[in-house]
């Protein structure tokens, strides 16, 4: 079965399901609004289950190439004692591979690179989707109408497309914090590839790059739209007393490099991914708070699990379907376990709860942690065809 899509979104969800769209022989367009595709962000981490969907779409080996697998690191306190260690030999020994860390731009670039430029359509939004034909759509895009077999939305959280089809759904939900990110300007002397660190309402990480620069993030607990007028400051005004190497990579970064943005999740969860011939993924079908480091991984799932289901159900109703069946479930419970880790981490407040949640850390054996991540990680793609 083959056909005609429209994806709306460009970004690491929508690039994967256009590529997973053409390895099964559809003829793809990209919608992205933005009218320069500049590969920006900080870092990710992904899991084996989002190596393993690369791999499925053909990707996989050249991002590893990219990419610094992390064997060492753990969740720390501001002083710098240990709560959880993690190590990533057992991971790759359970999974195939461990966690790899890698810029978020090189990973988008990698994805846009497995497509031909003619797919790409930048600089026009799609606010709506004309679904009133019995099988094809029409899509307005720029100047022109196009018309489409499917539409796969992968708009993101604020997902325009998800409140047309879902029009009592409501929407995205502030989650109670904000992050700040950004990559060093240059290389940072790490003595880990990845740490966690928790103080009372707020979290320091960094992910370690194959180049030797470093990504860190703050999340704090603040009121949505809170902004400072000199956000490096305020992070050294903030974390500039916790332990090594947390001022290295503060004083190791550009002040115009730091990115804010408030996290927003989907905590109502969709009544169903598919909507007649049009499919969400990614954020748009559920948006999740970042502590399980699964938000990009499950998008790819998306991506291989679309494809195919394309090409191998009969019919177009029938792969959305299964789509449906097979990716709900998993991504809401993802993301449940994820808010659940963020009331647990980085969102305690009181000094008693956050004494009795690092102690139960201290005293879990280290196969706990293990555990943790193979429940969600451990995913195997289906063929595509």
């Amino acid at each position: 079965m083959g056909g005609s899509a429209v994806v709306v979104g460009g970004g690491i969800g929508g690039l994967a399901a256009a590529i997973g769209l053409r390895l099964i022989g559809w003829e793809v367009t990209i919608a992205e609004r933005a009218p320069v595709l500049t590969d920006a962000g900080a870092g990710i981490s992904l899991h084996a289950n989002g190596i393993r969907a690369l791999d499925a779409l053909g990707v996989g080996e050249a991002v590893r190439a990219a990419a610094r697998p992390q064997y060492t690191g753990g969740t720390r306190v501001p002083g710098g004692g240990w709560l959880a260690r993690m190590d990533g030999t057992v991971l790759e020994r359970e999974l195939g591979t461990p966690i790899v860390g890698i810029p978020r731009a090189v990973l988008h670039h990698l994805l846009r690179t497995a497509l031909p430029s003619e797919c790409l359509a930048v600089g026009v939004e799609v606010t709506s989707v004309d679904r009133s034909g019995p099988s094809r759509m029409r899509i307005p895009l720029g100047d022109a109408v196009l018309e489409a077999d499917l539409v796969v939305a992968a708009d993101g959280v604020g997902s325009r497309l998800r409140a047309q089809l879902f029009p009592q759904h409501p929407g995205p939900a502030y989650s109670g914090s904000t992050v700040l990110r950004a990559i060093t300007e240059r290389p940072v002397e790490l003595a880990t590839d990845f740490e966690l660190t928790w103080g009372e309402g707020a979290e320091f990480g960094h992910i370690a790059f194959a180049d030797g620069r470093a990504e860190w993030h703050a999340v704090l607990n603040s009121p949505p739209g809170v902004r400072h007028a000199d956000a490096l400051a305020e992070m050294r005004r903030r974390f500039g007393d916790w332990h090594d190497p947390i001022p290295a990579l503060l004083d190791a970064t550009q002040p115009d490099a730091v990115l804010h943005h408030d996290i927003h999740e989907l905590t109502t969860p969709l009544p169903a991914f598919t909507a007649g011939r049009t499919v969400l993924l990614g954020d748009a079908a559920h948006a999740m708070t970042p502590n399980l480091g699964q938000g990009a991984c499950q998008a790819l799932e998306d991506a291989v699990v679309l494809a195919a289901a394309l090409a191998t159900e009969p019919t177009v109703e029938s792969a959305l379907a299964r789509y449906d069946a097979e990716r709900r479930p998993r991504s809401q419970s993802v993301a449940r376990a994820a808010r659940q880790a963020s009331r647990m981490g980085q969102q305690l407040t009181h000094p008693l709860a956050v004494a009795l949640r690092n102690t139960a850390l201290r005293l879990a054996p280290s196969r706990a942690t293990v555990h943790t991540i193979l429940r969600h990680a451990d995913w195997t793609p289906p063929g595509l065809g």
